[in-house]
Formats: structure tokens, C-alpha cells, sequence
């Protein structure tokens, strides 16, 4: 006789995101070195004894499977606290504060700790990567959450999701090419709405080119262009940076520039700029909120929220 018991029925006997945070945290202390990606998730699949068929249900938007989906937001958990990275697209590993962590925290891990874990999300800002979570976070006290409307928690998980995938939209392009990004940085401008077709931004960015990776022209005859410095950097952007491409756009003759890059710029990168005209400055934070809205390497679920139409029932 076939089961025929529900999706809804079978997920909701999937584990929930925290209860895969404390098996997640102990396998990843077991491999020290790291894991891939599906690996793991197989191994915590059978660690919380998954059957077939709850593995091979997916979310109701139908791209993953539940369980993964779990899996994943239980690392970000990890990682938010400081406590887990991912050095490459698709393996995890943990940080020292990680395996430090799990040792002064044997099995069971208190509640108390994992609702801290839980809570981190909800306390952290997506930083430039310069500027890494400290594992502290992880000891900061839950947020209280009752009192939040439907609509809040709504906006707050959506706030949540943005956050998640921008750290990871940094993560995957720190890992990409120098060529690549200066690609992508051209196309998240015209999908601004700069140059009147891609074919007017154009990619320059190669040894001995003055600081200069891209150029954008405004106008169909390039009367008027846009020159861009693109830099794929750990390390904060500093004054003499800045002032290279200011130097670079005089012997261009230009009056506009864009610098962009995947780190943050020092105050003082950040004053010079201001001192000077036609001179702005994207750092990662910015850049990954700007993919994202202009949907460049992201998409975009729509999900339906119900509302009341009040005027169909007017009588």
C-alpha cells in the first residue's frame, strides 16, 4: 500500500534550522579541516534519521529540498556567531573560536546557548569583509519576539533573508577572479541604468591600465563617461588608493568616477573623496545591497501575502 501521507505532514517531521545548529556545530568540530557542502548534509541527514522520503521533499517554492534548506540557515547561525565560514562556494569549515567553542561546550549544548545561536541573526548587520563577526555574538542574550505583529516578523524574516544572501554574494565573489568582478561591477551599473545598452560600458581593467577597469559612456557619441575602479580586496581601501584613481581620471580628463570594492574604505579614503568632485565610493555592504535590488546574480521569489479587499464587499 503506497503512503500517502502529505508533504506538509512529512516536513513538519523534518527537524527544524535550530535543531540542526548543535549536530552541525559537533560534525564540523569532528572535521576540523572541513567538509563539502553535500557531504555534510548527508551526514547530518542520516545523524537525524531522515528517510527517502523526507529527503526528497522540497520547499513549497520547489528549488530545494527542505532539509538542506534547514542545514544551510543552521550554518549561517554558525556563521553569523563567528563560529564557522566558508573559505570556497560550497564547503564549510570552522573557525578556531568554532572548534574553541564546541570544546568548553560538550554535548548537550545548553538551551540556553542555542538560543543565543538562534538569536544572532536577528542582532547582526551584514559588515564589509574587513570587518568579520566576532564569536562574542554568540553570548549575547536572545531577542524577545513575542510582541512582534505578523507583518513585523514577516518583514524582519525578509530583512533576515537579504542579509544572508548578501553575505553570501560577498563570499562567492571574494572567491571569483579579479576579470569577473570588474565584469560584474559593468553590468550591476547598467542595470542602474547607466549607458543606454551594455554595449556602452566598456571592460578596460588589465595590467597598465591606470587604475581604470571599466568605462562607461553616457551618451551614444561618448561626450560624456563614467570611469570605474573595481578592487576585489580583503583589506580596507586607503587614501593613496584613492588618490591613484583621482590621478588616473586627470589624465583621462575626466570628471567622473566610480570606485568599488568588495571591503570598506578607511575614514581617510573617505574624506578624500568628499574634498574632492565627481569621485563616488561603493564598499561591500553597498555593492551587495545594489546586486541585490538591481537583481544582478540574485533573483527574486514573489510571495503572495494575502490582504482583505474591503472594497469588493461594500455594498
Amino acid at each position: 500500500m503506497e503512503n500517502d501521507r502529505s508533504g506538509t505532514e512529512l516536513g513538519g517531521m523534518i527537524p527544524t534550522y535550530d535543531q540542526f545548529i548543535e549536530p552541525l556545530l559537533r560534525y564540523l568540530a569532528q572535521h576540523p579541516e572541513g567538509a563539502v557542502t553535500r557531504d555534510i548534509q548527508e551526514a547530518l541527514a542520516d545523524r537525524m534519521g531522515l528517510t527517502v522520503e523526507q529527503r526528497a521533499i522540497p520547499l513549497p517554492s520547489g528549488v530545494q529540498a527542505m532539509y538542506k534548506n534547514r542545514i544551510g540557515w543552521a550554518h549561517d547561525r554558525l556563521k553569523r556567531a563567528g563560529l564557522s565560514v566558508s573559505p570556497r562556494r560550497g564547503f564549510w569549515q570552522m573557525t578556531p573560536d568554532g572548534v574553541a567553542f564546541a570544546a568548553s561546550n560538550p554535548a548537550p549544548l545548553a538551551g540556553s546557548k542555542l538560543d543565543q545561536l538562534t538569536a544572532v541573526a536577528a542582532q547582526h548587520r551584514l559588515r564589509p569583509l574587513t570587518e568579520p563577526p566576532a564569536a562574542s555574538v554568540a553570548l549575547a542574550p536572545a531577542l524577545q519576539v513575542e510582541t512582534e505583529s505578523p507583518d513585523d516578523r514577516l518583514g524582519r524574516a525578509l530583512d533576515e533573508i537579504s542579509d544572508a544572501v548578501a553575505t553570501e554574494l560577498l563570499e562567492i565573489i571574494g572567491h571569483s577572479s579579479p576579470q569577473f568582478f570588474e565584469i560584474l561591477v559593468l553590468d550591476l551599473l547598467h542595470a542602474m541604468g547607466y549607458g543606454t545598452s551594455r554595449t556602452d560600458l566598456q571592460h578596460v581593467g588589465k595590467s597598465g591600465d591606470g587604475g581604470i577597469d571599466g568605462i562607461i559612456s553616457l551618451d551614444r557619441l561618448g561626450l560624456e563617461k563614467v570611469y570605474v575602479q573595481a578592487k576585489r580586496w580583503q583589506q580596507s581601501i586607503g587614501r593613496p588608493d584613492i588618490q591613484g584613481f583621482y590621478g588616473a581620471l586627470a589624465g583621462q580628463r575626466a570628471k567622473k568616477g566610480v570606485f568599488i570594492t568588495t571591503s570598506a574604505f578607511t575614514a581617510q579614503a573617505t574624506e578624500f573623496a568628499r574634498s574632492v568632485e565627481g569621485i563616488v565610493l561603493i564598499d561591500g555592504v553597498r555593492l551587495a545591497s545594489l546586486l541585490i535590488e538591481h537583481g544582478v546574480g540574485v533573483s527574486h521569489k514573489v510571495v503572495k501575502v494575502p490582504k482583505l479587499d474591503s472594497d469588493y464587499f461594500e455594498e
